[in-house]
């Protein structure tokens, strides 16, 4: 079966629409072309989000994340279009794209874009690492 790029993002129906819980995806085969000298730029790109109603599909995602590789755009410029389209398809309750440039030019670019729909507030965090009587949530 051969698979070819696509922009299509699918998503299916969150299973735990009441709950916030996180999904964290780790995509390390990113490619794009620099648009001033065509050379290739490799970054691997942190996803996390809390669904809402809609959740990425991740074959879908793995097609769409291989549609900029022959594509020119700047750092910037792809990781806000990669989640301006993340949050079209899925309208999440937060989302971020923290993008992880290699080095070019003695350079590493690491470029963090965030969305958070209108009137969704985090629970607190809870660190269950912390064993010596203190309260257990940050606010």
């Amino acid at each position: 079966m051969t698979s070819k790029p696509s922009k299509i993002l699918e998503t299916f129906s969150n299973p735990q629409t009441a709950r916030d819980y996180h999904i964290h995806m780790e995509i390390p085969e990113f490619t794009c072309l620099c648009p001033k000298t065509g050379q290739p730029d490799f970054a691997t790109l942190i996803l996390d989000y809390i669904a809402d109603e809609k959740c990425v599909e991740l074959k879908s995602l793995k097609l769409y994340i291989w549609s900029f590789r022959n594509e020119g755009h700047f750092h910037e410029d792809a990781t806000n279009r990669i989640l301006d389209d993340l949050v079209a398809a899925t309208q999440p309750r937060f989302m971020r794209l923290t993008a992880k440039f290699y080095v070019r030019g003695g350079i590493f670019t690491n470029v963090v874009a965030e969305h958070r729909k209108p009137g969704w507030q985090p629970a607190p965090f809870v660190d269950l690492t912390r064993f010596d009587g203190q309260s257990n949530t940050h606010g």
